[in-house]
């Protein structure tokens, strides 16, 4: 799979294009008093899809500069009915760069409602700052099944002002197993662009709406049935202490 060869590619070579010649993580100076943090990335409400869901993504981190524990989330929750999903990611954490993270740990899916079920993955992969400053986090993953899968996330921020942000994401998921009861089929599963528009009116707090995309792709279109393009307008809020 040559995509995920790319993939791979990245957890390997990022690091050590965002480090120049003479630079090394322990040039810096480090900071080992442990701190917290918590990222409410998307708390949003979707009005145009059947089900109107309201999604969250966070992120959440405890440590110093060097190590950390990393906890990833996202879960989206019908409105309409007693259905939705989660996913939730627990991650040991080691700045390897100045400006990038290895990390590796494990991920749990659950989905409720009809036909709900669990799953359970083995994770390892990077997140940080690429060169021109867009945000990647790479990881690979092995369920529980011995199933093989990779996402790949970007995102970039343009400033218009101190407080009006454009935040624009990209993401897609890879598999090299199909796994019908998941909706996911080999190859390329899918492709998620978006755009979110917030304005700060505190440095903690920025409201938004936005635009998301997304396609399905082979086997993992033929799974959802030919619906292999969707999109919808989103109203949410960020939000981080």
């Amino acid at each position: 799979m040559r995509i995920l060869r790319y993939i791979i590619g990245l957890l390997i070579a990022v690091p050590f294009l965002a480090v120049g010649p003479t630079e090394t993580v322990r040039a810096q100076t480090m900071d080992d008093t442990p701190r917290a943090f918590l990222l409410f990335h998307k708390l949003e409400y979707v009005p145009q899809p059947a089900e109107q869901p309201v999604e969250l993504e966070a992120t959440s981190w405890i440590g110093g500069d060097v190590n950390r524990l990393w906890l990833r989330a996202h879960g989206e929750q019908s409105t309409l009915h007693r259905e939705g999903e989660a996913e939730v990611e627990a991650l040991y954490g080691r700045l390897i760069s100045p400006f990038f993270d290895f990390v590796a740990g494990v991920r749990a899916d659950r989905r409720w409602g009809a036909g709900g079920h669990t799953r359970g993955f083995l994770a390892v992969g990077l997140q940080g700052l690429a060169p021109y400053q867009f945000e990647i986090e790479p990881t690979l993953y092995v369920s529980q099944a011995g199933d093989v899968s990779a996402q790949f996330a970007a995102s970039y921020h343009v400033l218009f002002t101190q407080r009006l942000k454009l935040e624009s994401e990209l993401e897609t998921k890879i598999a090299l197993q199909e796994v019908p009861e998941w909706g996911v089929g080999t190859g390329v599963n899918d492709l998620g662009l978006g755009a979110r528009l917030r304005y700060e009116f505190h440095r903690k707090f920025a409201p938004y709406v936005g635009y998301d995309h997304s396609w399905a792709f082979g086997e993992t279109a033929d799974l959802a049935g030919g619906d292999a393009s969707s999109g919808a307008f989103v109203f949410g809020v960020r939000i981080w202490r």
